[in-house]
């Protein structure tokens, strides 16, 4: 290259890096710096490692030092290391203490006591199961040999040799593991516990089906949590009227197989035996099913096993997203993606989605409909599985209780998946009542159900034997005499299938019975009430053959009073006096909203507090005025569901429709709610005891002393000016009056108060104060404690006043709510009040009402 060439247009030589320079290599000096400071840093360390080895060397010394310094220095290191992470954990703890524990305890077998604050221990139980256990060993041999033997003979002729010859119950009886005892929102007159157990059987019995064949269990593992309702709780002996025991969600269960059925313990066969076994125990007591013991003759079966559900929630699978990737290609070293589908299972129900092909992030946009029986109780059971050819790999799961949806109305948001690394699924829940108004009925065309179905099926009776009991006389040929000497003379083993539509359920099988007794409860969803039709076919077990069908149009229970037909139906293609005994309940699906938020009326300006003009006391809403208010305030709910006080007038067709609900209780008022009887809706004021909500237990007396006067002591002083201009309901109060005759009381429990007026922005610091007229001095003055900050305070409080029943029933009582921090020291501070005649008032049962509060200065109360 000339020298011409290396100069640019102005005839100057540019600058030129040289070779080995940091600008040539494009270091800056500080990078320089920093790269001989590190090369003189492992110099000095290569020289104090070294330096050892070459003294220990020169001085003639054995290398058994070099070896015992670098175990030293290993050991530092290590205990160094330890405590970092000992740290480190401690630190962890103290951040995330609560997270921590639930990690370590589910990783540890501890029982459910340690895992959840509200449930106890339960030693005490233990040791009187384990005191009792030979007692109830005695029991089930019995029960066994007298009843169930002869059950399993009967239905099959091969099993006709079919006898227990060991029945050893062994000396391990079942442990509670923890004692849930239900206290909020009860009634009562029940006691609802939550029992979690494992029974680890030593249990021995051996069978004979015939002489050659030998069966047996040896050992089983059962492992559940059981529900167990005492109600109705009484004044007399036993002081409980019956027990109710059920599974909320199906055990688990490991059987040891002896005998023959020994072959069940190989992997292939004992899944398949041991879900068996479940499905059997899930069809006798796992909801809906319950087993029921009435201890006194007033209690009905009936009643206590089929109670209707309490309500119906809407499950929308919507989408997934982060989930794991277990499919894997080219022997494991690629990784794929995976082919999701999610299991929901609600007790012994359960549905599966479609499988989305090779996605991560799937979406399914699937609706599921569950029958709710138990809210709070039951759950949502909700797991995701990766599709393959052989088994499913597991992506997680999350379970929710529908206590939560309940509570909530709507709920739609992400939940995040358990046992798996990473994974999240959106799902949305709606909650749906049961309503017997056929106002609410809305038949939908996306395929969604708009009312459900309750069939309580009794019995049978006058069966025929078989088809030939009421087809002989169509044909000819055979003498009358002579087809009866050919007739079979067993009685039939019969079942009931219902269908509708596609919809299709099955009874249990009753043997050799032509006058059959199944007592059991089946839900069916309607889409079309109009159009479908409920079948009804009694079939023999063994050929399948039909004993009698019966249809029932379901527009014809729109017709019925309570929507609710209880008779004895005549089976066509039958016997001449062939008849089914069934109990069909039908009620409106109806989506609830959600409580609406309270919203608090603007401050006044300034200069209007300053300069306060004269203002008259506006008229307080009439009982119908407040009526169509609340129509309005609740998108055109029915007036049906608006709550009443005693002081309004009731209409007419809820004055019926509350004396034909009282009618159908006549024989014993169901205590914990309606047995297929109507269930109302949240706003619907309850009559009877069948219709309360769960109430608070507690028998505690409030002790709060608040200095207040009675209203009408104080008509001088005025109202705030809020409350003045406030147009439209002051809210309601439930209450909860009762006499006890035994104690001579009269008791009165303050449960709740919703949309009260909002005497400032967060809320009002409310508490209820009661008076039994005419008493109206401070010592018989009784006060709730103060709940702050809401329009929805809930209470719970129980006050007495020492009355006998006749007294009683003269006497009135004055409920006033009030706030206790108003905004002006000179002003009034109810809220609201109400005036409750006794008389009106059966005493002798609780009676649960919400009553409309008003304001005597605006309106006065008669």
């Amino acid at each position: 290259m000339s020298a011409a060439a290396v100069t640019n247009s102005e005839g100057q030589v540019p600058s030129i890096p040289a070779v080995g320079t940091s600008e040539g290599l494009g270091l800056s000096v500080k990078d320089v710096n920093q790269i001989i400071m590190e090369f003189l840093m492992f110099m000095m360390r290569a020289i104090a490692l070294c330096y050892p080895v070459y003294l220990i060397g020169s001085l003639g010394l054995s290398i058994s030092w070099i070896l015992l310094s670098m175990l030293m220095w290993t050991m530092w290191k290590n205990n160094r290391k330890w405590k970092d992470h000992r740290i480190d954990t401690a630190i962890d703890f103290l951040e995330n203490e609560k997270t921590v524990i639930n990690t370590e305890l589910k990783a540890m077998n501890m029982p459910a006591w340690i895992h959840f604050a509200d449930v106890e221990k339960a030693a005490w139980i233990n040791k009187i199961l384990q005191q009792a256990w030979p007692f109830f060993g005695v029991f089930m041999e019995k029960l066994l040999i007298e009843n169930i033997q002869p059950s399993v003979r009967s239905s099959s002729p091969h099993l006709k040799t079919f006898s227990f010859t060991k029945v050893h119950m062994g000396q391990k009886a079942p442990t509670i593991t923890g004692v849930r005892v239900y206290t909020h929102e009860l009634d009562t007159r029940e006691v609802i516990l939550d029992l979690n157990f494992i029974y680890e059987a030593d249990v021995d019995i051996d069978a004979d089906v015939k002489p050659a064949i030998k069966v047996g269990v040896k050992g089983l593992q059962l492992q559940g949590m059981l529900r167990v309702i005492l109600e109705p709780l009484i004044g007399q002996a036993p002081l409980v009227g019956g027990v109710t025991m059920f599974f909320i969600r199906r055990p688990t269960l490991q059987i040891n197989w002896t005998g023959m059925t020994n072959v069940l313990d190989s992997p292939a066969l004992s899944h398949m035996s041991e879900s068996a076994i479940v499905d059997i125990i899930a069809s006798l007591m796992v909801l809906p099913n319950r087993m029921c013991f009435p201890l006194i003759e007033q209690v009905k079966v009936d009643h206590m096993r089929f109670p209707l559900p309490r309500g119906v929630v809407r499950v929308h699978i919507l989408e997934a997203r982060d989930l794991v990737a277990k499919d894997t290609h080219m022997m494991g070293l690629v990784k794929g993606k995976s082919d999701p589908y999610t299991v929901l299972r609600v007790g012994n129900k359960q549905f599966k989605t479609k499988t989305i092909k090779e996605n991560l992030n799937p979406r399914w946009n699937e609706v599921f409909e569950f029958v709710i029986h138990e809210a709070p109780g039951q759950e949502l059971e909700v797991e995701l599985f990766d599709e393959d050819t052989d088994a499913d790999d597991f992506l997680g799961r999350f379970n929710l209780d529908f206590g939560e949806v309940k509570k909530e109305r709507v709920l739609d948001k992400w939940f995040t998946l358990e046992d798996i690394q990473s994974g999240e699924i959106h799902m949305k829940l709606q909650w749906f009542s049961l309503q017997t108004n056929q106002a609410l009925l809305k038949e939908t065309t996306d395929g969604l159900a708009c009312a459900m179905l309750a069939v309580y099926l009794d019995s049978a009776s006058n069966l025929p034997k078989d088809q030939r009991d009421f087809t002989q006389n169509d044909k000819h040929g055979k003498p009358v005499k002579e087809s009866r000497l050919t007739r079979k003379t067993n009685d039939p083993n019969s079942y009931v299938e219902f269908s509708i539509d596609r919809q299709s359920q099955k009874s249990k099988v009753v043997f050799a019975s032509k006058d059959p007794v199944y007592e059991e409860c089946f839900t069916f969803f309607v889409h079309s009430v109009n159009s479908q039709v409920l079948n009804v076919e009694v079939k023999e077990h063994d050929k399948k053959a039909s004993l009698g069908l019966f249809r029932l149009p379901l527009g014809r229970l729109l017709n019925v009073s309570d929507m609710t037909m209880d008779q004895r139906f005549q089976l066509e293609r039958s016997g001449a006096n062939s008849q089914i005994k069934m109990k069909a309940v039908l009620r409106i699906l109806t989506l609830e909203k959600p409580e609406p938020k309270v919203v608090t009326p603007p401050p006044k300006s300034p200069s209007s507090q300053t300069h306060p003009q004269p203002q008259t006391p506006a008229p307080a809403a009439t009982p119908a005025t407040a009526q169509t208010l609340q129509f309005d305030q609740k998108e055109n709910m029915p007036i049906s569901s608006v709550p009443l006080s005693r002081t309004q007038t009731v209409p007419a067709q809820i004055a019926g429709s509350a004396s034909s609900t009282n009618g159908l209780q006549e024989d014993y008022p169901p205590y914990r709610r309606s047995s297929f009887m109507a269930t109302e809706g949240r706003y619907f004021t309850p009559s009877t005891p069948s219709q309360m909500r769960r109430y608070d237990s507690h028998s505690l007396l409030s002790e709060n002393s608040i200095a207040s006067s009675r209203f009408d002591l104080a008509d001088s002083v005025p109202y705030p000016e809020a409350i003045l201009n406030h147009q439209g309901s002051f809210g309601q109060i439930e209450l909860t009056v009762r006499y006890a005759t035994l104690r001579k009381r009269l008791t009165v429990m303050v449960n709740s108060c919703r949309e009260l007026f909002s005497c400032s922005e967060s809320g009002s610091d409310t508490y209820v104060r009661i008076y039994l007229l005419p008493d109206q001095t401070w010592k018989h003055r009784k006060c709730t404690k103060v709940k702050k900050k809401t329009v929805n305070p809930e209470f719970y409080e129980i006050f007495e006043f020492s009355v006998s029943m006749e007294e009683a029933r003269t006497r009135k009582l004055d409920v006033a709510v009030k706030n206790n921090k108003m905004l002006h020291k000179r002003e009034r501070k109810e809220i609201g009040t109400v005036l409750i005649d006794l008389s009106e008032i059966d005493l002798t049962k609780p009676s649960t009402e919400w009553y409309e509060l008003t304001l005597p200065g605006l309106k006065k109360t008669n």
